[in-house]
């Protein structure tokens, strides 16, 4: 039986009379990569940060790992969870290792030991050259920066890495590479990832499963290859229309795909008629 990591029962929030997401349930199962995509305004950048309380609910029920939110520590719930956001935003005082070893230390401060190999754990997953170590962040390109934010957000071995755009602000060969190291990332450690993006290839390409929002509400909430396949309403589909023609299943992926520069049709799996 599948364990839900995150799950929003009958969740509003209003700022006034101005309600943002009015009622939202849904759940990520342990394991899941969940991209969510929408209209700007929609409400999913809203419904992240309320995963880890930076936002309060007006109304409704969160709960992270069985526990709903209400009954912990907002500091603890977010130092359990990770978070990564575009730009980084890394100290800018501090080396990279010290970005790094930010979350770690404050979890384990009499295990110095414990942190450094945290630090060259990840710094050696996200592909950073340890050479890097001593450098700070003004003297890192962006895709370095962007590999020190996440290596930050994965440092304390969170079961629950929250994504806001991350990529959002690098040029395109480096989104991909990044893209396919967060990917490798998630296929190795099996962290739940919730990654907020307005790219609807990143969102096909990433997800083991897509949230499409639109005015705070859910318009479909399926795997990509489904949602390309059978998109629920009209607004899904003018969204994934283009790519209906550019996506190409991964054959090492399971529900995300790739996309080529030519309009080649959707490849499905082996016995698979297109439709």
């Amino acid at each position: 039986m599948s364990e839900k990591m995150i799950e929003f029962r009958h969740v509003k929030k209003a700022y006034g009379d101005s309600v943002i997401i009015p009622d939202l349930s849904f759940s990520v199962e342990k394991g899941d990569f969940v991209t969510m995509i929408g209209s700007s305004g929609c409400g999913k950048t809203t419904t992240l940060k309320m995963v880890n309380a930076l936002i309060e609910p007006t109304a409704g029920d969160i709960f992270v790992e069985g526990t709903n939110i209400r009954e912990r520590d907002p500091v603890q719930l977010r130092r359990s969870i990770g978070y990564a956001i575009q730009g980084s935003v890394l100290f800018p005082n501090m080396t990279v290792e010290q970005n790094i070893a930010y979350v770690p230390n404050l979890l384990h401060k009499k295990d110095r030991n414990r942190t450094a190999q945290a630090v060259d754990k990840w710094m050696k997953i996200v592909g950073l050259d340890p050479a890097l170590k001593e450098r700070y962040p003004n003297e890192l390109s962006g895709g370095q920066q962007q590999r020190v934010g996440i290596a930050r957000a994965l440092a304390a071995s969170p079961q629950i890495l929250l994504m806001d755009e991350p990529f959002g602000a690098v040029d395109e060969i480096t989104r991909s590479s990044l893209q396919d190291e967060i990917m490798r990332i998630h296929r190795e450690t099996h962290i739940t990832v919730l990654f907020v993006t307005h790219d609807i290839q990143e969102a096909l390409k990433l997800a083991t499963k897509v949230f499409i929002m639109d005015h705070g509400e859910i318009q479909q909430y399926d795997t990509p290859v489904h949602i390309l396949r059978h998109p629920a309403n009209e607004f899904v589909e003018k969204l994934v229309r283009r790519e209906r023609h550019t996506c190409f299943l991964s054959e090492d992926r399971v529900g995300g795909c790739e996309f080529s520069g030519a309009a080649c049709g959707l490849r499905l799996p082996e016995g698979d008629a297109a439709r």
